[in-house]
């Protein structure tokens, strides 16, 4: 019964084996249907899946795969900690300057695009506090988002209050959002707690939606004033993208000395072993809380640095499909790594701005590419990596 079932195992094994080039050249043929047509895209399958089978052969008769695959192995892991150690170099000393002196040469459309990327940035290391540091998946994450931008939104147009006295108030109210929409979900876990938070962030919707007499419903809020400080308004571009940075800069290094304190190391802990954890003495239930509500703390500041952006904030804004793309963001660059989140944020704002010439498939070949990443890299770009490094 027993060499059954190894017989069974193997069989299955060689069969995925032989079949993987197959389905790689299916997949690639169909993405392409749409730019050439059938015919074209079935001489394309034809074309890789010959050369994959070919370069498979070649590989086991020549027995170079093993060598191959160690040569490459020995190259990824000497350009890593090549990485890994200049990191700090290369982000200090070449990377921010060109950040700050960005805006003396890049057209104002490329501004726009880097503001929002920085924007989502915010957004995608508050969810990975709760994701990535704490296993505690969240659909519903845009709620936070909508809070804080509603939240500035009416105590600026109906209230007078300008940007910097806004603030407090909306991260407040965000923060306390997050630690009530926590008390109940505590006790829940998977895919339990994630249907809990996407009715949360249903609700929020709807409620914004049809609150005509405060949010003015589907018309939304307009005329909302960009942050100031004396007389000089951050209404510019150029401008709000320095304010826009020196926020991403904070939120980088806070998250960071979070991560590295007592309150990390526990929320990691829940997250690899919930019950172990609990055994060696922490208090599940409050570092939850601390994690639903540092993440709401910093999906307020930015949906406030949205509102003051856009200077116009509606429910169209704030759907479930942009806290699936906040969690994309967070699974493409590796849950729990701040550098892979920052890049992953970044990759799904840039690349359908890059893609646009081609706007009717650009969804297409990103929704494309996210799959391949999958199946090739499922822990993300830098999933495995300590969030600091």
């Amino acid at each position: 019964m027993t060499g059954d079932k190894l017989h069974v195992t193997s069989f299955k094994e060689n069969f995925y084996k032989a079949t993987k080039p197959l389905v790689i050249a299916l997949w690639l043929a169909l993405l392409f249907i749409p730019f050439k047509g059938i015919r074209a895209a079935f001489i394309l399958f034809l074309a890789l899946a010959i050369s994959l089978v070919i370069l498979k052969v070649g590989n086991k008769l020549l027995g170079t795969r093993n060598r191959l695959k160690d040569k490459c192995l020995l190259l990824v892991t000497r350009y890593a900690s090549l990485i890994t150690h200049h990191s700090s170099f290369i982000t200090r000393y070449l990377l921010l300057p060109l950040l700050f002196f960005l805006p003396f040469f890049a057209s104002d459309y490329f501004i726009d695009v880097t503001i929002l990327a920085g924007i989502y940035i915010i957004l995608a290391l508050g969810l990975n506090v709760v994701v990535g540091f704490t296993g505690l998946l969240n659909l519903g994450f845009v709620a936070f988002y909508a809070i804080g931008a509603y939240a500035y939104a009416l105590l600026n147009t109906k209230c007078g209050l300008g940007f910097w006295s806004a603030l407090p108030f909306s991260i407040g109210l965000t923060t306390l959002a997050g630690f009530l929409l926590a008390i109940p979900a505590l006790r829940l876990r998977g895919d339990y707690l994630a249907i809990v938070t996407l009715g949360f962030g249903e609700i929020a919707r709807l409620v914004l939606n049809n609150w005509d007499s405060l949010t003015k419903g589907p018309n939304g809020i307009s005329g909302i004033a960009p942050p100031a400080i004396m007389t000089v308004s951050f209404g510019k571009l150029s401008y709000y993208y320095y304010l826009v940075l020196l926020i991403v800069i904070m939120t980088v290094f806070i998250t960071r000395r979070v991560y590295s304190s007592r309150i990390g190391r526990a929320w990691v802990a829940i997250r690899e072993d919930e019950t172990a954890s609990s055994a060696m003495g922490i208090n599940t239930t409050m570092y939850k809380l601390y994690a639903f509500a540092f993440g709401a703390f910093w999906a307020g500041l930015a949906g406030a640095m949205f509102a003051g952006k856009m200077q116009f904030v509606s429910p169209e804004s704030f759907t479930f499909m942009e806290s699936v793309l906040i969690l994309s963001m967070v699974i493409l660059g590796g849950l729990g790594s701040i550098t892979g989140v920052i890049i992953g944020a970044i990759i799904l704002v840039l690349l359908p701005e890059v893609l646009r010439e081609v706007q009717l498939y650009r969804m297409l070949v990103l929704g494309g590419g996210l799959v391949l990443l999958m199946i090739f890299r499922p822990q993300g770009l830098f999933g495995g990596k300590e969030c600091h490094s």
